[in-house]
């Protein structure tokens, strides 16, 4: 027996490759953001006069982001989990470094797309590998959002560092460094899986196929709509802020360090969330967050300068508060044997639709202004509220 299967060296190597598949969904949130947070200096590189006119070429990324979850999670549960987060890793630090070689806009708008297919595979895949086995899945499940908001916030500070003192460039190339760098780490540490999970023998009895229709499509339409929200709010809110904030806060460094702190602030919710998840019906804490989403959209769109930060605060801890709650579900209603597939499924949908918020969000803007996208986005969590309501009561997820 080597040392690194013998009993007593298995309890810290999973801690090890469980905070590894915590870090991936850090660096899965953090690249995604990288060309709205730096879209400013891109354009100016790339010669255009408008960062709007450059935003819609992030839309590939997303697109990709969500129709790539599809075949990933099929191969995660046919294939296996760890060989597909090993392609996760070295796929993202390559796609990376190809974002960072582009000279035109139809270059980058290339490699983003590629970045956004290997970004594909972890909510799908890394979620279930980690909630398998967890006696507290929501307490994960809201550590590991916890992990992937403090990713976007890494989005806004760093990549706001990166730009100021070493050039737009250098904001891809460390992620997808550091990428790789996990991946051989991961390589290392996780263990090969015996069976692929469809060949696993089942864990807990079968949803009545009834059920699990109904509420497939609730998550379905609230992960869709979230989704929306999720991305007009993570890849506008930097030049949101600038645009609040511009009599105040003028430098790059400092605006990126205000929306790392409500990034950072914000993402607690997911941790204060998944505690509740386990102890309180899903279905009155899941409504009680997407009316907090209403309200605070509504009074963002007549706010400016620092009242406008807290709410954005608050705003960004309604968001990322509301994410959690899907996993949760699936994991209460999916056995573990197809769960990649089914999270696959819901993220092809939602995600493919949502990606159009990043070809919307500059035109939008250009037009109407961001009064009248967070007025958009108020409208757009009433929908949600309707769709939760439908939802059937549940009660603490099964692992």
């Amino acid at each position: 027996m080597s040392p690194l299967s013998s009993p007593a060296a298995a309890a810290p190597r999973r801690l090890a490759w469980s905070l590894l598949l915590n870090v991936a969904h850090a660096i899965d949130h953090w690249v995604l953001l990288i060309f709205a947070t730096a879209v400013s200096a891109i354009a100016a590189d790339f010669g255009l006069a408008r960062w709007e006119d450059l935003m819609p070429y992030a839309t590939g990324a997303f697109f990709a982001f969500g129709l790539g979850s599809l075949p990933a999670g099929k191969l995660g549960d046919s294939w296996g989990r760890r060989p597909m987060m090993l392609a996760f890793f070295f796929g993202l630090g390559v796609s990376l470094l190809a974002c960072a070689a582009a000279t035109t806009p139809w270059q980058i708008a290339t490699a983003l797309t590629v970045m956004g297919l290997f970004s594909a595979i972890y909510h799908p895949v890394g979620i279930p590998m980690l909630v398998r086995d967890s006696p507290h899945p929501g307490r994960t499940i809201g550590i590991n959002g916890l992990a992937g908001n403090l990713g976007i916030a890494l989005a806004a500070l760093v990549t706001g560092a990166l730009v100021k003192y070493f050039g737009w460039r250098a904001a891809f190339v460390v992620p997808g460094l550091l990428s790789i760098a996990c991946g051989m780490l991961f390589a290392h540490l996780a263990p090969r899986e015996e069976l692929p999970p469809t060949r696993r023998p089942a864990l807990a009895q079968a949803t009545p196929p009834g059920l699990l229709l109904r509420v497939f499509a609730v998550v379905t339409i609230t992960a869709t709509t979230g989704a929306l929200i999720f991305n007009f709010t993570t890849n506008g809110n930097a030049e949101l802020l600038r645009e609040r904030m511009a009599p105040l806060v003028t430098d790059p460094f400092a605006l990126g360090a205000l929306l790392a702190a409500v990034y950072a602030v914000a993402a607690t919710t997911q941790v204060l969330i998944g505690l509740l998840i386990d102890r309180v019906e899903l279905r009155r804490l899941l409504l009680a967050v997407v009316g907090v989403q209403i309200v605070v959209f509504v009074a963002a769109a007549q706010a400016q300068g620092w009242w406008f930060f807290a709410l954005a605060v608050l705003m960004m801890a309604a968001v990322f508060g509301a994410i959690p709650f899907i996993d949760a579900i699936i994991v209460r209603f999916v056995d573990d044997r197809f769960r990649s597939r089914v999270a696959g499924a819901r993220l092809a949908v939602s995600f493919g639709i949502s990606s159009l918020a990043v070809y919307l969000l500059g035109p939008v803007v250009k037009r109407a202004g961001f009064d009248a996208l967070l007025l958009t986005l108020a409208a757009i969590a009433a929908v949600t509220l309707c769709a939760a309501l439908c939802l059937p009561r549940l009660h603490r997820s099964r692992p």
